[in-house]
């Protein structure tokens, strides 16, 4: 059995969707997403997400034919439909709103809208949660919010595929932090990124980063904790001498970092606010979430 999808209206399996090749996001990157994550069934901030998808189709003035509340309604039967073969695979998965211009010129065709179920993540995640992931700073950098506004969520990404290539010829497990224009630092792949100093979790302004979600989860949980939050300017410097470091994104919510650019960062990877952050999340979705990072299929 395979995932069922929603592509432009129809139900298929997931290996067998197809869009043509003629389609705007497959020929101009003229594409907009949003990902959300289900913990045990249940899909995770899904209006926090779809907010922001269509804030991204606004800003790039795509219209896809439907409300906010309709492509939530939509969202949950696409999960609902799925919810048995989740259960066979006692697992859970990522799903995501993907809506391209269409075909020809703007206006030429309807814009296709799907909704797609991915797989979980990756098992590489795993070791981080036992010392930590290895993170280096790419010679490539993040777009300027002069040419693509950082807050759009869009499949433009091969700047993202260059930053990893330049952090696996350091490190093949490593992951890539880039530096906006400026060289402050701006965001991972898929992932904001936070450090702690002195007990304050510091992250980036969003002048040149995506408003996480996850990223707004773990301000939301460190308030709770009464752990002092700050968007800040970062520095690779700050990164250097940070006590604690690591990434959050939707598929494995924290990721601690061990080292940046072969230098070790902290006493110990995870550290405690990293480890106070991932314990309340999991009590939050009602699940351990490192245990179920580490049961990935390898």
């Amino acid at each position: 059995m395979e995932y069922q999808i929603w592509l432009d209206g129809e139900y298929v399996e997931r290996d067998r969707a197809r869009i043509p090749m003629t389609d705007r996001g497959f020929r101009l990157g003229d594409v907009v997403f949003d990902t959300s994550r289900t913990f045990d069934g249940r899909v995770f901030r899904l209006r926090d997400h779809l907010t922001r998808l269509y804030r991204s189709l606004k800003y790039v003035r795509i219209d896809p034919g439907m409300s906010l509340e309709q492509m939530e309604r939509l969202t949950l039967d696409v999960v609902a439909r799925n919810e048995d073969l989740r259960r066979q695979r006692a697992d859970d998965y990522m799903i995501t709103q993907i809506v391209t211009g269409g075909t020809g010129r703007r206006g030429d065709s309807a814009p296709s809208v799907s909704i797609w179920i991915d797989p979980l993540g990756s098992p590489r995640w795993a070791p981080a949660y036992d010392g930590g992931m290895h993170a280096v700073i790419p010679k490539t950098r993040a777009y300027p919010s002069e040419s693509l506004d950082p807050k759009v969520k869009h499949y433009s990404r091969l700047n993202f595929v260059l930053a990893e290539m330049e952090a696996a010829d350091v490190d093949p497990h490593a992951l890539p932090i880039m530096l906006d224009v400026n060289g402050s630092v701006s965001e991972g792949t898929g992932a904001n990124f936070f450090v702690v100093t002195d007990g304050t979790l510091r992250t980036p302004r969003d002048q040149s980063t995506l408003q996480g979600v996850s990223r707004m989860t773990v301000m939301e949980i460190a308030d709770t904790l009464g752990i002092p939050s700050a968007e800040d300017d970062l520095q690779p410097y700050d990164l250097y001498t940070a006590d604690e470091a690591f990434f959050c994104s939707t598929p494995y919510c924290i990721l601690p970092v061990g080292m940046i650019d072969n230098r070790q960062i902290g006493d110990e990877a995870p550290g405690p606010v990293a480890n106070q952050l991932l314990a309340a999340w999991s009590e939050r979705v009602g699940l351990d979430i490192v245990d179920q990072l580490r049961r990935l299929p390898q």
